[in-house]
């Protein structure tokens, strides 16, 4: 298969054979369907409750970050909490369409926000700390010519140089059973920062506020490089199903949670024709 010209994507004058972000490693590993949906037909998802309070609260952990260590309370970051919606219902007026009819009442929904960053407090203490880097993008390009990229929630770095990667969750814990599929996301996050920086990263740190618990890993070169061959055989897969046409649903839990029923064949649905995009096209990644 031969890549659009118009397409290509170079870095450090190397053509990629194509792209690939944690969010939609994640949509293949789930459903393949899914991906295609997602990076391939690029469709349109409506905005969800949960979704947006991930971001809200995102931003405001971000920004607590600016302030004096002092003033780093929860007190002040509940008064951050209506700028940061302000500024993300600004930028996005669209948002606000999901608090209609059929959607959640704001002040409830804002009041969740509210919760969310209070447990964040019981977790951890922002006067304590000192984020080498926040919403930070990284991107390595593997020598099978596949760039990886993703957004970083936040990096922290001892005075002695130990590295750990933090990253935000709005939802619950998952049980042990998800455990693996969790620290996933982390542990390409790590393969980035070690292919990038040559240290493997000390601490995976997963926070999630809707449960109020903390998940941690410590990653070694052997994790990482069973990851880095993992990244390759996911990217293998999606290949051939691009070449094949095969895209096909993967039908389990999460479907509850998806837009796009009414396009697939486990709900009988019909998927559009695929549209003429080049493999190589890279995906898009937004921070989560």
């Amino acid at each position: 298969m031969t890549q659009d010209v118009a397409d290509r994507t170079v870095v450090d004058g190397v053509d990629v054979v194509g792209s690939l972000s944690p969010s939609r490693a994640g949509d293949f590993m789930a459903c393949p369907l899914l991906y295609r949906f997602r990076t391939v037909d690029r469709l349109s998802e409506p905005h969800s409750p949960d979704a947006v309070r991930g971001t809200v609260v995102h931003k405001v952990l971000e920004d607590l970050f600016d302030l004096p260590a002092v003033q780093r309370t929860p007190d002040r970051a509940g008064e951050m909490l209506q700028p940061a919606w302000e500024s993300i219902l600004e930028a996005e007026p669209e948002i606000a369409e999901m608090f209609g009819e059929d959607g959640p009442e704001i002040g409830a929904w804002l009041a969740s926000c509210r919760e969310s960053l209070g447990r964040y407090f019981h977790l951890e203490d922002p006067t304590r700390l000192k984020p080498a880097e926040r919403e930070l993008y990284v991107e390595t390009l593997l020598d099978s010519r596949l760039l990886l990229r993703g957004y970083i929630d936040r990096v922290d770095v001892a005075p002695t140089g130990e590295i750990r990667v933090v990253d935000y969750k709005t939802g619950k814990a998952p049980g042990e059973a998800f455990e693996a599929k969790a620290l996933f996301q982390m542990k390409f996050y790590a393969l980035v920062l070690w292919r990038t920086r040559g240290v493997v990263p000390a601490m995976l740190q997963l926070v999630y506020l809707g449960s109020g618990e903390l998940l941690r890993y410590r990653p070694d070169e052997a994790d990482l490089l069973a990851t880095e061959r993992k990244v390759e055989a996911l990217w293998k897969a999606i290949a051939r199903a691009q070449e094949t046409g095969d895209w096909r649903p993967r039908r389990s839990a999460l479907c509850g949670y998806c837009a796009h029923q009414a396009l697939c064949p486990e709900f009988g649905g019909t998927p559009p024709p695929l549209p003429p995009v080049p493999l190589g096209r890279s995906d898009e990644e937004t921070p989560e």
